[in-house]
Order: structure tokens, then C-alpha cells, then sequence
């Protein structure tokens, strides 16, 4: 079926008029965007489903929310005969996201489903959290994370808090795809919809204060300035900082404003500097210790501290995480609370330092692909076997403890506070603590390379890039010779000095690869399952044994990652 073919189905009585509309107004100005918006249909990826708002199969609308809705609803009936059906629904400060939420839940209303809706904009870790704390079967946030403004999505969660993953992952897109769109039941019930507000919020911070805080020690000395990036945690994060103990809090006003269009910054995302500028203009008037920023749906969260020079400097994701998991299993050893029946969780993506870190302190450390809802597979793997005790990944994600099943910034940012002023109280930063660990362990240092491609011509085009890696790898990267291929498609590692391939089935399959050089270097090559994306993920290492000696050798391992992308051609 032509494109044309696929969008003039949308002229038919099933589609509300305004849809029609749109349709009609794209054929007619044979519009470029008409290829885009029907050449496909949304997919779910490591995040659910998420794209661009607009009409068609390739957007996010009614429609497309009703199908998946509607999907969902099917197969829940099935794997909960007989039982009251009950799915928690929160939304972010997204364009329509409230909207969305309603007509999410008028989806599963009408088919009998109870329903329990937050009032307005939550935090996406509220929600993992909710679904336990409320024994709710499944549920769903409308939210496209950090995305640019003319998006939004729709995340799916089971019974355990976690995202859906196999097999219930695949036979619910089953479920989706097999709707058709006048098959949708849009008339909901509102006498199943059961409304939360803030008494929820209460109980999920002090889980997060329960969970993820071990001591009490300067923290009425720190200076913190925080901001929500225009997202949902203006509703929990100020309000847990305070019941923490921390006095000395101060807000980006303008940014704690939530806003869809994220009116003072270019991207929402606070893996990007930018994007905590005000924050970090703030902190030289506080004279903060500590700058924290979260993402529109508050799961991941931006630090910056001050560096060797006592300025302030945003750490990459796997330096927070290395400093959160180090300093959280030196509590748990110290309360002897060890016993070698405990794990923590990263992806493949992430730097193997805490593989180190697991060997130091007497834990296993479990890896899966890329996205919090493989950790949330472990952990629900592992009940009643071994105690799942942290997680991250290297895209400024962290989770402490197992009461939330998703990446959570709530409980990260307590725990990243109390270790700073644990170490302002000790005569020390943060920052130096991070290199103590390096002292101790090794000095990782990683460099991410996106490579955006819009459009159906840019997935083309990222697909013949995966196929020329996979098929011509590289033989030698910033002077050291490649030694391991792994293809997590195709389920292999390959030892070129050995000539050997193994097969690796522990991890499902997925579009990656990683090359490993002789000196230790990492390179995962990786499409985004939800931005029109490849990345490059580069981690390279050496041992340091002082802070002159972390100065030389970030400057180093910084022309290290440089001359790997000069080697791939990363342009």
C-alpha cells in the first residue's frame, strides 16, 4: 500500500473531522510531511512508543494512543480474567499531555478497566512507584522525556513498577497492531476513574528518603540550587529536600515554571550544559556546592560540582553513577549488610567500572541493553535469590533500591546530596571524592557521539551505517588493535587474535555493537530505539595516582575519545 493509499484510510468516517481535515490539507499541498506521518507505524523502543504529534500512523494522536490503548486493554483482560483490572496514569508538562492522559484513561475505562489518574503533571518514577504502591496491574505515562517540544509518548508499565519487556512487550504490540482503528472504544466511564493528588506525593518521597539516605551529616551546610527544567519535579523535589534535612535550597524560579514549549533552554535535557546554565549562573551568586537539574519527566538528573579549579562542571553520567554506586556500597559494607547475595544493575552501554566497583565491595553486577526496564528484569529476576541494591546507566539515569523499577532522580539526587555534604563536612568536594575513586580503582573516562538522521531517508541511511560497521569493523582504534567484536544482534563475540566466535544469548538480541582494543578501550555503537539517532559511546582507561595526575590524564584520554572518532569518521 502507497503512502497516498495508507492516508486517504484516514479520510473515512472512523476519524473525527478535524483529523479529516488535516489529512485532506496534507494530500492537497502534496506536503513532505505526508511521506513522514504515514510511511510507518510508531514502534515501541527502549522507551515506549514516542514521536512527533501530528495525524497519521508515524504520529503521536488520538488515534495512534487509542490503537496502542485499546491493545493494551485486550491483553490485559487476558492475563487478568476474572480480577478488577486497575492501571495508574501520569503525564507530563508535554503538549497535551493532559489531554492525552484523559483519553488514555476513556480508553480503558470503556473496556471496564479501573483507572487511577493523577490530577496533573507527575514525576515518571511517581508513577513505577504507584503501580506497586497501589497493587495496580499496569501503567502508563504520557511523556516523551527530554525530547524536543513537538513530541510525546507513551510508556507502558506491568504489575512490578518496571517497563514492559518480553514477552509481554511483543505480544501486546501484537494486541496494538491488530486493532483497527474503528474497533477503539473512546467512550470511557468516569465512575472508574479514581483521581490522585499530592497525599500520593507524600508517600513516594518518604519512600525515597526510606531508601536512599544513610547519614546525617552537613547537611544544613550545603548550598544547593535546583531546577526542574520547565518538568514535572517542581512537584517533589523541593518538597524532598527540605523533609531530608537540606536547608539551603535555592530554585530557578523562572525554570520551575512547568512549560511544554521549555521556554528558557533549546533542549530539556540536562545531559547538555546548556540546559543548566541558568543554574549554573545561580550557583555563582549562591556559591553553591552543588547544581542539580531533572529532565520534563523528572527520571534523569544533570550534577555539576565544583572541579580541582572551583568551578563548576556538569559529570557525565557514569561519573555520577560511579560516585552514587561507590558511596552506596561502602554504606551497605559498613552496616554489614553484604553478603554476597546482592547485585547492582548497568547496560552495555555503560562504562565497565562497575564491574570494578561490584569486585571491590563483594557484589555481582548484572548487565542488560540499554534502558531501565532491563534492570527492572533483573530485579524481578532475581526476587527471593539476591537483593538488588542500585542501578544506572550511563544517559544520566540512576535508581536506589528496588520501590521504584525505573531510572528515579528523586532518591539520586538525596543520595548525591548526601555525599556532598558528607564531603564538604570532611574538608573535601564531591569532585575529589570521584577521583579517590579513580585512585582506587582506575580512571574511566567516556565521550558520546550523536549522529542525528531525520526522517525515512535518515533511517535508511543509519541502517547502512550499522551494516557497514557489523560488516567492515574497525582493526584498530586510537592506536590499539580491535581484539573483541561483540554483535548483540547476531549474538556473537568475536576474538580476532583468537580467530573464535562464541556465542552470547544471555541478553536478547538488539541492533549493537561493541568493539574492544587490546588497551582496554570500549566503542558501543548503537541506534536510538527512539530518536532519529546512531550513537557512538566511547570509554577509555587509565591508572592515576594523584589529582596532578587525574589533570594530565583527563587531558589524555580526551584526545583518546578524539582520535576515535577520527578513526570511525564521526563527522
Amino acid at each position: 500500500m502507497t503512502t497516498l493509499e495508507k492516508a486517504q484510510l484516514w479520510l473515512s468516517d472512523t476519524f473525527d473531522i478535524e483529523t479529516r481535515n488535516a489529512v485532506q490539507a496534507l494530500i492537497d499541498s502534496n506536503s513532505p510531511d505526508l511521506e513522514d506521518s504515514f510511511y510507518r507505524e510508531l514502534e515501541f523502543g527502549t522507551g515506549g512508543m514516542r514521536g512527533i504529534m501530528g495525524v497519521g500512523t508515524n504520529r503521536l494522536n488520538k488515534y495512534t494512543l487509542g490503537q496502542a490503548t485499546q491493545g493494551l486493554a485486550n491483553y490485559m483482560l487476558q492475563q487478568f480474567k476474572g480480577e478488577e483490572i486497575k492501571v495508574a496514569i501520569a503525564y507530563d508538562v508535554r503538549h497535551n499531555s493532559k489531554e492525552f492522559g484523559k483519553l488514555v484513561a476513556d480508553v480503558l475505562t470503556a473496556n471496564g478497566i479501573k483507572v487511577l489518574l493523577f490530577k496533573d503533571h507527575r514525576p515518571t518514577p511517581e508513577l513505577s512507584f504507584t503501580v506497586r504502591d497501589k497493587k495496580c496491574n499496569g501503567g502508563i505515562v504520557l511523556t516523551a522525556s527530554h525530547n524536543p517540544p513537538e513530541y510525546n509518548g507513551y510508556k507502558v508499565y506491568w504489575n512490578d513498577g518496571a517497563q514492559i519487556v518480553p514477552p509481554h512487550d511483543e505480544a501486546i504490540i501484537n494486541e496494538v497492531y491488530s486493532v483497527k482503528f474503528d474497533e477503539i472504544k473512546f467512550n470511557g466511564n468516569d465512575d472508574l476513574i479514581e483521581w490522585i493528588g499530592e497525599e500520593q506525593d507524600d508517600v513516594y518521597i518518604n519512600a525515597c528518603i526510606e531508601n536512599s539516605t544513610y547519614q546525617n551529616v552537613g547537611k544544613e551546610n550545603l548550598n544547593i540550587v535546583f531546577t526542574s527544567i520547565h518538568g514535572t519535579t517542581y512537584t517533589t523535589i523541593p518538597k524532598a529536600l527540605e523533609k531530608a534535612g537540606f536547608k539551603k535550597v535555592d530554585l530557578v524560579k523562572e525554570q520551575m515554571i512547568p512549560s511544554g514549549n521549555f521556554t528558557t533552554v533549546e533542549s530539556p535535557n540536562p545531559e547538555e550544559p546548556a540546559a543548566l546554565e541558568m543554574a549554573m549562573d545561580l550557583a555563582r551568586i549562591t556559591n553553591a556546592d552543588i547544581v542539580i537539574g531533572t529532565d520534563p519527566d523528572g527520571d534523569r538528573l544533570g550534577i555539576a560540582v565544583r572541579n580541582l579549579d572551583g568551578e563548576m562542571q556538569l559529570l557525565n553520567g557514569n561519573q555520577t553513577n560511579t560516585i552514587l554506586t561507590y558511596y552506596i556500597l561502602n554504606e551497605w559494607r559498613k552496616q554489614e549488610r553484604i553478603t554476597g547475595k546482592e547485585f547492582i544493575g548497568s547496560t552495555i552501554v555503560t562504562s565497565d567500572i562497575f564491574f570494578d566497583i561490584a569486585q571491590k565491595f563483594g557484589v555481582d553486577c548484572k548487565v542488560g541493553l540499554t534502558g531501565f526496564k532491563w534492570i527492572g528484569k533483573m530485579i524481578r529476576e532475581a526476587e527471593g535469590k539476591e537483593k538488588f541494591i542500585c542501578g544506572g546507566e550511563e544517559s544520566f539515569g540512576f535508581m536506589t533500591g528496588d520501590f521504584v523499577r525505573d531510572k528515579d532522580s528523586c532518591g539520586s539526587i538525596l543520595v548525591a546530596c548526601e555525599i556532598a555534604a558528607w564531603c564538604k563536612a570532611n574538608g573535601r568536594t564531591m569532585y575529589q571524592y570521584m577521583i579517590e575513586i579513580y585512585q582506587d580503582l582506575g580512571m574511566y573516562y567516556e565521550g558520546l557521539v550523536n549522529i542525528v538522521r531525520k526522517g525515512k531517508e535518515g533511517a535508511e541511511e543509519i541502517q547502512n551505517m550499522m551494516k557497514n560497521f557489523r560488516e567492515n569493523p574497525p582493526k584498530e582504534l586510537a592506536g590499539s588493535l580491535v581484539e573483541e567484536v561483540k554483535d548483540f544482534k547476531e549474538q556473537t563475540s568475536f576474538s580476532v587474535s583468537k580467530n573464535e566466535t562464541k556465542v552470547m544469548n544471555d541478553i536478547p538480541k538488539s541492533n549493537v555493537l561493541i568493539y574492544y582494543t587490546q588497551d582496554g578501550t570500549k566503542v558501543c555503537v548503537r541506534p536510538s530505539g527512539t530518536e532519529p539517532k546512531i550513537k557512538f559511546y566511547v570509554s577509555v582507561k587509565d591508572s592515576i595516582t594523584s589529582e596532578a595526575d587525574f589533570r594530565d590524564k583527563l587531558k589524555s584520554l580526551a584526545a583518546k575519545i578524539e582520535d576515535v572518532r577520527r578513526d570511525l569518521q564521526l563527522n
